[in-house]
């Protein structure tokens, strides 16, 4: 098994950063896919950000520009560097790891976007 602990959430203003970081109890190298995802009440699970093993990078439309996803390895710890913060990036932020066939989550940690 795996665990997967995150931090960095809290309450911004708009235009405010964040970043938010999840960190594994093990080397996360030979994972296929690590990403980040976000569930708004009410809404679907949706990803926000993925990194794959060999360094490329997806982003949902709604944060290209904004966001950045990021690992290090040797600190077994994927980032979120979330920039120019909008009321609808409010959400529960949840780190997943990935490697066939199975999935690995972290706890969640709220994310809240309000003036």
């Amino acid at each position: 098994q795996v665990q997967l602990v995150e931090s960095g959430g809290g309450l911004v203003q708009p235009g405010g950063s964040l970043k938010l970081s999840c960190a594994a109890s093990r080397s996360i190298f030979s994972f296929d896919t690590m990403g980040w995802y976000r569930q708004a009440p009410g809404k679907q699970r949706a990803l926000v950000a993925a990194i794959s093993s060999g360094g490329r990078t997806n982003y949902a439309d709604s944060v290209k520009g904004r966001f950045t996803i990021s690992r290090d390895n040797a600190k077994n710890t994927v980032y979120l560097q979330m920039n120019s913060l909008k009321p609808e990036d409010t959400a529960v932020y949840y780190c997943n790891f990935h490697i066939w066939p199975s999935d690995y989550w972290g706890q969640g940690t709220q994310v809240t976007v309000s003036s």
